[in-house]
This record gives structure tokens, C-alpha cells and sequence, in this order.
């Protein structure tokens, strides 16, 4: 888990919370972070107080030389003009405001529906909807379970356990539950120029990617972790853990994975200093791999393998707080396992990458991706 996500002063409020009383999940769930996680701040930080961590902070920024007014017109002119009230437009927004003209000021329900601009029939209507409690259930018990899945990939584990449900219902009671996610705010970035047109694989096997992540223990020693995967069947093939990672143990791993599916025709690299040794280079040239380079600073020219990286950030370094490098080792292949049977991917149409697999091998067809089917009816003129 990256340092910088929580301030200590967010940490202890997080446990305060615990400690009012409510549940370990529904803070695992608000937060972003594993159950494992949050024993282990507690275990830390469990004797420090939301004042105390505030009253530290305070001290840091008093030390801190002051900015020139930047901002402070700006924050009076807000404590002037006070927060915009919400706009009556909802159904329920109106029922609400004909109750109260009826109850403060004595009016009746012609003249409060008259000066709301509401129908009497609307005012009256009173919802005839099956009850939700079985469903939020089980979108209560997954979301614990898989704590930075939407809802779209939460409403196919609820169809999985036999629930037939519309999607819009699915959301209605995900929102509903407060188990909605917490979007973690990106940089924008500029283009220098227009980016490279995206790989498109024709079949599995063809084109692997690989990158490198970076991470921290409990401890504050920085790991890092090898990435690699297949860019038409978006399996994770291999996820290695240490604290260094130089070509020959890169080559060691993608010999193990090939051992098992056999060379690919591309591979896509950046200009890391892993991946422009010598060892490399003869490694892909015994096998018949083509090493296909980025330019550095674009890493949008691997987007695939960015793409992936940041569903292995938001999903499973972000939720754990590792004591020891063998922990992480052995809970990211557990991650690998699960990413390729278990999670649906939005690019195969919802399909795990294994059963997408499976389904190319039982098509006569041959191989085909779903956003290439998609390109071909577009081409074709179906809508």
C-alpha cells in the first residue's frame, strides 16, 4: 500500500469509527482497504485519539512558512454566499414540501399541491415494489468480499447465486446500501502528439505485455512487482513479488510461463533497465519473440498492460498492508488465480478471461474478440 493514501490523522479516524461501533466490513468497503489492513492500523495506532493527531498537524503548519493570501477572498466570498439548496425536483421533493406547507402553515393538500406545482395523484401514490432485503443482502455480502468491484461486476456474482435481477435494480439497491466506491482523483495529463493506435491481437498467445509496479510493507521497505499478461485473453500470467527484480529473474519467470503456453510472437516492453539488458535481448532471440519498445515517457503506448496494473493497484495493493514479502507472494498469486476464474472483465463481455478461453476453444469460428465483433458489425452497418 502506497504511503501517501492515508495521513496518520485519517488512520485514526478510521479506527475511531470502528470503535463507535460500526462494522470492520462497511469500513473496509467505505475505505478501500482489506480487513487485514485495518487490524494492523489498529494494532499501531490503536492508542492515539482524532484530537491528538489533529493537534500534531496544527503544530506542522504553524512551523510551515505562510503562503501569500492565495485563497482567502476566495473562502470568504463562499462563507458569504452560503451552499446552494437542493432543487425540488424529485417526486419525493415534492411530497416532502406538501407535507410540511400542510403541517407548518395549515394548508391543504389542494392549495400545497397548487403552490408546488404537484398532482394530487402523485402526492398520494404510494410505492408497490417487492421487497429489496434479499438482494441488499447479497450485494452487502460481496461487496465485503470484493471490496473495489462496481456494481456491474457485483449484479454477475448475484445472478451467479441464482437471483434473476434487472441491472437497474442492482444499482437502485447499490446505492441504496452506501456501497458505492470512492473514486480516487488523476492527474490530467497532456499529449504532446497523437498517441500510437492501439495493439490488436488476433488470437491468444500472440501478444504478451509486462511492466513493473512499486510498493511498500508495513515496515516502509519498498518492493517491487513483475507484471505480465496476455493482451487478447486479458489473463494475468504471471505476478512476481521481491524486493529486486533484475532481467535474468524476469527471464527466469517468462521462461516458467512459457513452459506452460508456449512463446509468444510480441512482446510489448517499456525502456526500463530490466528490459534493455543484453540477457533479455538473447533470451527473445533464441525463442523467436519479437521485443516491441515503447518511446520512453509514453506509456499510453502500452496501455493494455496500464490498464492492468491499475486494476492490480486498486484491488489488491491498495487493500493490504503487507508484514513480509513472502505474505505478498503467496496473497498475489491468490489475486492471480481469482483475477482470471472469478472476475468478470468488462473488455470479454463480462466473461472471466479462463471462460473466454474456454469459449474460443468450443467455437468453430476460430478466435474471435469481442471488441473485434463489435468493429465488424459497425463495419457491416449493423447497429
Amino acid at each position: 500500500m502506497r504511503r501517501s493514501r492515508f495521513t496518520d490523522e485519517q488512520i485514526v479516524g478510521i479506527l475511531h469509527e470502528g470503535e463507535a461501533g460500526r462494522k470492520v466490513e462497511e469500513l473496509c468497503r467505505a475505505h478501500g482497504i482489506n480487513k487485514q489492513t485495518y487490524y494492523r492500523w489498529k494494532a499501531k495506532y490503536g492508542g492515539l485519539k482524532v484530537d491528538e493527531a489533529k493537534r500534531l498537524r496544527h503544530l506542522e503548519d504553524e512551523n510551515r512558512p505562510a503562503e501569500a493570501g492565495g485563497g482567502r477572498a476566495d473562502a470568504r466570498q463562499a462563507g458569504v454566499e452560503g451552499p446552494a439548496g437542493p432543487k425540488m425536483v424529485t417526486p419525493a421533493a415534492r411530497r416532502e414540501a406538501v407535507r410540511q406547507a400542510g403541517d407548518a402553515h395549515g394548508l391543504s393538500e389542494r392549495r400545497s399541491c397548487g403552490l408546488v406545482a404537484a398532482s394530487r395523484s402523485m402526492v398520494r401514490y404510494r410505492p408497490r415494489r417487492p421487497s429489496d432485503d434479499a438482494l441488499r443482502e447479497r450485494l452487502v455480502a460481496f461487496a465485503a468480499l470484493r471490496r473495489r468491484w462496481g456494481y456491474r461486476r457485483l449484479a454477475i456474482l448475484v445472478k451467479r447465486a441464482g437471483m434473476a435481477v434487472n441491472l437497474k435494480r442492482v444499482y437502485r439497491v447499490y446505492r441504496a446500501a452506501g456501497l458505492t466506491l470512492r473514486h480516487r482523483n488523476k492527474k490530467l495529463r497532456s499529449v504532446a502528439r497523437p498517441p500510437q493506435p492501439a495493439v490488436v491481437p488476433t488470437q491468444c498467445n500472440q501478444w504478451w505485455s509486462m511492466d513493473f509496479l512499486n510498493d511498500w510493507l508495513a515496515t516502509e521497505r519498498a518492493f517491487r512487482v513483475f507484471t505480465l499478461e496476455d493482451l487478447f485473453s486479458r489473463e494475468a500470467l504471471a505476478l512476481e513479488f521481491d524486493f529486486s527484480l533484475p532481467a535474468l529473474r524476469v527471464i527466469r519467470v517468462l521462461e516458467t510461463v512459457a513452459q506452460v503456453r508456449g512463446y509468444p510472437t510480441y512482446l510489448r516492453v517499456d525502456n526500463g533497465p530490466e528490459v534493455i539488458s543484453k540477457a533479455l535481448d538473447a533470451w527473445a532471440y533464441r525463442h523467436g519473440v519479437q521485443l516491441i519498445f515503447i518511446d520512453p515517457g509514453k506509456p499510453i503506448q502500452n496501455a493494455h498492460i496500464e490498464s492492468f496494473n491499475g486494476k492490480v493497484r486498486d484491488e489488491f495493493l491498495n487493500e493490504h498492508w503487507f508484514a513480509s514479502i513472502r505474505e505478498a507472494q503467496v496473497l498475489g498469486e491468490a489475486f492471480r488465480v481469482d483475477f482470471n476464474t472469478v472476475r468478470p472483465d468488462s473488455s470479454l463481455k463480462y466473461l472471466t478471461p479462463e471462460a473466454f478461453v474456454t469459449s474460443l476453444a468450443g467455437s468453430p469460428a476460430g478466435p474471435a474478440h469481442p471488441q473485434d465483433q463489435d468493429q465488424a458489425l459497425i463495419a457491416a452497418g449493423v447497429t
